[in-house]
């Protein structure tokens, strides 16, 4: 998609809360108000300056917070409960000097989780906001029971964005998809979301630009032709990449988690169908932490329909995404998925089939519609991966190792070049130190390699294409 630019004009103003914020005890708004101004406060106003500056398509974090330096944000205390004081915010985010109330509904909601949630889940660590500031103090995630704590973490975050509901019959869609992408990959994109809009199912995001955005702009139509009222279009984002990845309007629930990890078990065990549209190194990110996931035994019988979709524009992306896969994890990987090329309507049947019939398996095995408490994710997934030149470089890329544990690995070292590419701490350390390298065995290197190369050629890895400068280097064993 082509680069939009907002003109760096700023506006100041004193906004209102909406939602689950706006009836407080003076206790809770206190204790808003302290750590909104304590150690907490520069993740907090990066994060706010993201949700505000909506109509940038950039994907460098460190250029947006240079466009707008002296952006500050304060959280007022007052007798009826709290309001926002926005200092030379994007011009933007406003409407003849009034905010846009999609706009205002995700201040308040990273509001709740990184200030609010941090209050009652976290306490900052030494690492700053760099790396997200956050570690669990309530549920601990390490130790013998640290499955079941993060997935309870989970829970907790989506319960207290009041995006589980206990009555509602199975119809989510989680969509991944590239912010890099072309004019017809986009359009693509949303006619999948008008198909499923059109059968009823609500969408699940990153809730970012590109095929993150197509899904749900398509749905709202589907869902207005239906004269259904009340669609959801949901974004799940992180600290890490919300700069990055500024959630687009159109998502009216935004939920902000601790990290990368937290956000991609909150998809699956959200959602009740997956579709993977066109993207460069996140999308891959997500299809093997799925795949390691289904690829557990203790899986077998949990049913998690997954379609890769694709225009005939792509030119056979996802067939050397199934190579890949095939080169690296094995044969058996091609069960867990479908792919699909220019084929709207069918994505949409193969999607109202596929979560009719985890419906089903939802009842057989008395699990919830709402959350997925079965799914066993690997414990490798669920620990936040600290990317640094020495942990990418430690990465054991073998084909010796079981197909799972391979998965997971490669999920890292993909992990490592978003970071690089537009994460703010990856950036620089690349920045400063130079790429990042990954050591494996030749085979799979050469995969790998292959991939990256064909991703950069088809300007996959940031939306500016040009001039890419990879912030890896692969080191055949």
């Amino acid at each position: 998609m082509s680069q939009q630019t907002c003109a760096p004009r700023t506006l100041s103003a004193s906004v209102s809360p909406s939602g689950s914020l706006e009836l407080l005890s003076q206790q809770e708004v206190e204790r808003l108000r302290l750590i909104g101004h304590g150690e907490i406060y520069e993740l907090f106003r990066r994060c706010t300056l993201a949700v505000l500056n909506c109509d940038d398509t950039s994907d460098s974090a460190e250029e947006v917070y240079k466009r707008y330096p002296d952006y500050s944000i304060e959280i007022v205390q007052r007798t009826r409960g709290i309001k926002l004081n926005l200092k030379n915010a994007p011009a933007c985010a406003f409407v003849d000097g009034k905010i846009i109330s999609g706009i205002r509904e995700h201040l308040f909601a990273v509001l709740r989780d990184i200030v609010f949630v941090s209050s009652e889940l976290y306490q900052p660590t030494d690492n700053g906001p760099a790396n997200g500031g956050f570690e669990a103090i309530r549920f601990s995630d390490q130790g013998p029971d640290a499955s079941a704590a993060v997935k309870n973490l989970v829970f907790h975050l989506l319960r207290n964005a009041s995006l589980l509901h206990p009555r509602a019959l199975p119809k989510l869609v989680v969509c991944w998809g590239g912010h890099a992408i072309s004019r017809e990959e986009y359009d693509f994109s949303k006619a999948v979301g008008y198909q499923l809009g059109l059968r009823g199912l609500d969408i699940c995001t990153g809730c970012g630009p590109g095929a993150m955005k197509g899904p749900m702009k398509g749905a709202t139509i589907g869902h207005a032709k239906q004269r259904i009222v009340g669609g959801r279009y949901i974004g799940l984002s992180e600290p890490g990449i919300i700069a990055a990845e500024s959630p687009n309007p159109i998502c009216n629930h935004l939920v902000v988690l601790p990290d990368i990890e937290k956000r991609l078990e909150a998809f699956v065990r959200l959602g009740h169908g997956i579709v993977v549209f066109p993207g460069g190194v996140g999308t891959l990110e997500e299809i093997l932490f799925l795949l390691g996931t289904l690829m557990d035994p203790a899986n077998a019988d949990v049913c998690v329909p997954l379609v890769f979709a694709e225009p005939a524009v792509s030119r056979g992306y996802f067939q050397k995404i199934d190579a890949f896969l095939v080169a690296t994890l094995g044969e058996s990987v091609r069960g867990f998925y479908e792919i699909v090329e220019d084929d709207p309507v069918q994505v949409a049947h193969l999607m109202r089939a596929g979560i009719q019939k985890v419906g089903r398996n939802r009842r057989e095995l008395r699990d919830a519609y709402y959350y997925n408490w079965l799914l066993t994710i690997p414990e490798a997934m669920k620990h936040p991966f600290d990317v640094t030149h020495e942990s990418m470089a430690a990465l054991n890329l073998s084909a010796g190792l079981p197909p799972m544990e391979l998965a997971i690995n490669l999920r890292r070292a993909f992990s490592g070049i978003v970071a690089g590419n537009v994460k703010d701490k990856g950036v620089r350390l690349v920045r400063e130190h130079g790429p990042f390298e990954l050591h494996g065995e030749k085979a799979i290197m050469a995969a790998m390699d292959d991939l990256l190369r064909d991703f950069v050629a088809h300007g996959r890895m940031k939306i500016l294409r040009e001039d890419y400068n990879p912030c890896y280097t692969i080191v055949p064993a």
